[in-house]
């Protein structure tokens, strides 16, 4: 199903636990079933919540049957907007830059099908589900707005978390006007909803004024904060455990309103009490991708090279807030242009809040920009590759920065040999299989930046050999528990095995956010520093110790490894931790560390992973069913701490991607504003059989100004390309330019028929 290219002598030399494809830490536990995920947590005397849900898209609720709920056998309490106590905090304010304005029963108004309008809380489960039935609830509907026709628009202020909504540089109009000749195209993507296969779940338990909260949470330390807020009590008083998290993709950073009424109803009740979505309460309440309508314009010269580069983009958001799916961003990056404007606007449903959900703005835009940058080709009579050569930007377009690194010409070339793209004929409808099956050959060019976020770390090395390292970081299944020790161990200078990882825990130090394609950096990083401060205090003791044999080396350096430290001119003289800790009479010696770019160079270049996708088809010419029958991706992120890891993100990543172009669309119900598709029978995500075989590429990069380790993300790069790739294949295939997603049989079919 793949193959990895061995990992370079380049990525080796940074220790002996990075760079290896070491399996996963927590594999056992979580094969084994003994991995505890927040619902797995049953403490004494717990309760069951349960909310009950609009069924209209827009009104209010004028009458709900609370008698008939507290009359059941076993519920306890019922909350709705008449009876919820006060929070400390407004419902409408924003703890931190992921907050949202959050329904918490602050009044009858329903905003969007599925919003939580009471919460029932009961002994059992199973009472609490029936006293939520029995609420009855009695409503004024209005219609509710959808779609992009007829609905007003507005200018935001940002677009994504805080990005500015426009950027242009040059003359567009101009550079359309001097065109050989121009491209002109409108592409739409549906809403898409988070459905990773832990739903969200919370825990609450209070002990006087400390609140302990079992929940998956991709930014641990910033959310006890933001609970404090909600509820009056200092930061330190919330302690937040997620040691396992079941897929969180961006939504599990953003808190929601039934986890504060959860939380509510455990202190009114002093009690514990447990909240877990079903399946179809995924669908509004705890963010999604927003649609999007995209509208293209490129100019070409007679040589096919750019001359100009418009991308505007409509978002879909909710009536309530602004969160816009930051699509034409995708375009800042790319393609050398003389001319480049991306422009943004919204449109408000009456639907749950938008939110960051995995390569937001970049996955929606990508699939978007590559489809037309695929168009852009066949008009200039160029292949696809040798049209984005001609393009290669040799410096970010819209900032005029050098590139903090760049082998997308590796990528290409690689994924292109590995492929056998130099066999593709120009002309589309070219090739069939031995079925009487069309094939078609398509590409596209995946990029993601490269953030990082601000992260602590401790290491503490004791006289035993061994290292206890900490950090509140979060494993979502990627595998940051194997990742982020191997870096640890490395900083310490022992083998992974010798090395205690302690994470998952708000009372650690803060490990930053799991999101962005920064976690493995940032906190990585911050693990990587705390173990060579540890290094450095020992290392202090040891060269101002005349009985040491490292005593005067502090001229000629010391290095750490194989829990020793030697001497750099002479490694023979050696001395262990243990033997250095207990001449100083010390059983352990801790550092520090934070996870920061150089900020230097932090403003210097433009950062980013960078990669290629190559995608064959097959389409059944009478029933327009499509088959990803092969997928090749090669891709430049930087020093790869760990290559099965990594490979693995970039699978999932571009299985995302396969999805995002075939599968994944909620449908609303025009009149009553409800998902008809809220489950994963309705709801198309990939499965096995809808992967034939996948290669994945990991091309040597070394990037000595993103951060001090050179790593960058791959968690979501792979979607990024992907769809495009795709898509781009159908029209090979097939002739036929679908220009929404996901792209269906009807959408051939229908095509076909009125050609």
């Amino acid at each position: 199903m793949s193959s990895v290219v061995p990992m370079p002598a380049a990525q080796r030399r940074f220790g002996s636990n990075s760079g290896q494809p070491m399996t996963r830490r927590d594999g056992v536990l979580k094969v084994t079933g003994a991995a505890t995920y927040a619902a797995d947590n049953h403490p004494d005397g717990m309760l069951y919540a349960v909310t009950a849900d609009a069924t209209i898209a827009r009104g209010r609720v004028v009458g709900l049957n609370v008698a008939a709920a507290k009359a059941h056998p076993g519920v306890v309490e019922v909350l709705t907007p008449a009876n919820r106590p006060a929070l400390a905090m407004d419902p409408d304010a924003k703890p931190h830059m992921f907050a949202f304005r959050t329904e918490v029963l602050q009044d009858e108004t329903v905003r969007y099908a599925g919003q939580p309008i009471a919460l029932v809380v009961a002994e059992t489960l199973e009472a609490a589900s029936e006293g939520a039935r029995l609420l009855a609830p009695r409503y004024e509907a209005e219609t509710p707005r959808l779609g992009f026709d007829g609905v007003e628009s507005f200018e935001p202020e940002a677009v994504g978390v805080g990005s500015p909504p426009t950027t242009v540089k040059g003359d567009v109009e101009a550079g359309l006007a001097g065109a050989a000749r121009t491209v002109e195209a409108r592409f739409e993507t549906p809403p898409q909803y988070h459905n990773a296969m832990e739903p969200h779940a919370i825990v609450a338990a209070w002990d006087g004024d400390r609140l302990t909260l079992d929940t998956p949470n991709q930014a641990l330390v910033m959310s006890t904060a933001a609970f404090g807020a909600w509820f009056g009590v200092p930061a330190e008083n919330v302690t937040i455990r997620s040691p396992f998290l079941g897929g969180g993709f961006g939504s599990k950073a953003i808190i929601f309103g039934a986890q504060v009424l959860t939380i509510l109803a455990a202190k009114m009740l002093d009690r514990p009490v447990k909240y877990v979505l079903r399946r179809d309460q995924m669908f509004g309440p705890v963010g999604h991708r927003g649609a999007t309508r995209q509208d293209f314009r490129i100019g070409l010269d007679d040589a096919g090279r750019l001359t100009a580069l418009e991308h505007v983009t409509t978002s879909s958001t909710s009536s309530f807030e602004n969160f816009l799916e930051p699509a034409s961003n995708a375009s800042h990056n790319l393609y050398a242009t003389p001319a480049l404007a991306a422009r943004h606007s919204g449109v408000r449903w009456d639907v749950g809040t938008p939110g960051p959900m995995r390569a937001p703005g970049e996955a929606s835009g990508s699939a978007a920009l590559e489809s037309a940058i695929d168009e852009a080709a066949f008009a200039a009579g160029l292949d696809p590759l040798e049209f984005r050569l001609r393009n290669y930007a040799e410096e970010d377009p819209a900032s005029g920065k050098p590139f903090s690194a760049k082998a997308l010409r590796e990528c290409y070339a690689e994924g292109a040999r590995r492929f056998g793209w130099a066999d593709r004929p120009l002309a589309p409808r070219q090739m069939t299989d031995g079925a009487g099956r069309l094939v078609g050959w398509g590409m596209g060019t995946a990029l993601f930046h490269a953030p990082m976020f601000q992260a602590k770390a401790r290491a503490v090395l004791k006289a035993d050999g061994t290292a206890v390292v900490e950090t509140a970081g979060v494993d979502m299944g990627q595998g940051a528990w194997t990742a982020l020790a191997q870096l640890a161990a490395d900083g310490v200078g022992l083998d992974i095995d010798a090395v205690e990882f302690r994470s998952g825990h708000s009372g650690l130090p803060d490990g930053g956010i799991a999101g962005g394609s920064g976690h493995t950096a940032t906190a990585g990083g911050a693990l990587h520093a705390a173990g060579r401060d540890a290094i450095a205090r020992l290392t202090e003791l040891a060269v101002a110790d005349e009985r040491s044999p490292l005593f005067g080396a502090g001229n000629v350096g010391v290095e750490a490894r194989d829990g020793r430290l030697h001497r750099a001119d002479d490694p023979s003289r050696s001395e262990s931790y243990g033997e250095i800790l207990a001449r100083a009479g010390l059983d352990a010696i801790e550092g520090t560390g934070q996870g920061a770019r150089d900020p230097a160079s932090a403003g210097d270049y433009a950062m980013f992973s960078h990669g290629a996708v190559f995608a064959e088809v097959k389409v059944d010419p009478e029933l327009g069913q499509i088959r990803v029958s092969r997928l090749v991706g090669a891709f430049a992120a930087g020093r790869i701490v760990n290559p099965r890891l990594a490979s693995s993100q970039l699978y999932g990543g571009m299985v995302w991607g396969l999805g995002f172009a075939l599968e994944e669309e909620a449908v609303h119900d025009r009149r009553s504003g409800r998902i008809m598709n809220a489950d994963l029978a309705g709801y198309h995500v990939p499965v096995n059989a809808d992967v034939a075989e996948m290669d994945v590429i990991l091309v040597d990069e070394v990037d000595p100004h993103v951060n001090p380790l050179g790593i960058k993300g791959v968690g979501e790069i792979g979607i990024t390309g992907t769809v495009g790739a795709i898509a781009n294949a159908v029209f090979h295939a097939t002739g036929i330019r679908v220009r929404r997603f996901p792209i269906l049989p009807a959408d051939l079919l229908g095509a076909a028929g009125a050609a």
